[in-house]
């Protein structure tokens, strides 16, 4: 959780997810500015040396030990629900559980696709995670409202077979893969029927499962 001090009330926090990777010696965020949002607002004011709070126990449920074992890790996201993924594809242990790692990314135009192919683009070529990223990850990009590439919502393009022939990958398969995916509530209430009908089950840390979501954050 990050938050502002506000003179007038108590601190306003608001859920963020780290970007940055475990290894990094700092701290990144990924956020867009809100028209009239009383945080973003804010925060979009803040310069070098002002002050940001940061609650000491983290919160969220897409975490690796919620999934059971696989060979294949696949990430949906939309909008700023990228955030997230950007620091699990670029921590080393991602790829010691899985072969292969996918992301998508779908967004309205094609400009909010700049922080994941930038993000993408660092994983493969960083020090750090650069031997297991050139081949075992994949990034598919989507776009709602311009003509791109890749054009419409991520579950239209799952069912209809257009992002798994792109990848060049055999239908999803709950027995190996393990999905996460992060974004609007009713994103994430669209790929859970999706998921569900394909044979996949939410886990928990506590009883791992083939799919994730994230519910401390939307996006």
């Amino acid at each position: 959780m990050l938050g502002l001090h506000d003179h007038k009330k108590n601190p306003l926090f608001r859920a963020y997810s780290i970007s940055s990777p475990n290894w990094a010696d700092h701290l990144e965020f990924y956020s867009i500015i809100v028209p009239g949002g009383a945080f973003t607002t804010s925060l979009n004011k803040l310069k070098t040396g002002d002050q940001l709070l940061l609650r000491a126990k983290p919160t969220g449920t897409l975490v690796l030990g919620a999934l059971l074992p696989g060979k294949r890790l696949i990430m949906h996201a939309t909008g700023t629900g990228i955030a997230p993924f950007a620091s699990i594809i670029q921590d080393p242990n991602t790829y010691e559980a899985f072969s292969t790692v996918i992301v998508t990314h779908t967004t309205r135009y094609i400009s909010e696709l700049g922080y994941s192919q930038k993000v993408i683009g660092s994983a493969k070529e960083n020090i750090v995670t650069s031997e297991f990223c050139r081949e075992g990850l994949k990034y598919f990009p989507t776009v709602t409202r311009q003509e791109f590439e890749n054009k419409g919502r991520i579950n239209s393009l799952i069912k209809s077979g257009q992002m798994l022939s792109k990848l060049k990958i055999n239908d999803i398969n709950p027995d190996t893969d393990r999905v996460m995916f992060c974004g609007s509530v009713e994103f994430n209430r669209n790929m859970k029927e999706l998921y569900i009908n394909r044979g996949f089950f939410e886990g928990s840390l506590n009883r791992p499962g083939s799919f994730v979501l994230e519910k401390a954050f939307v996006g």
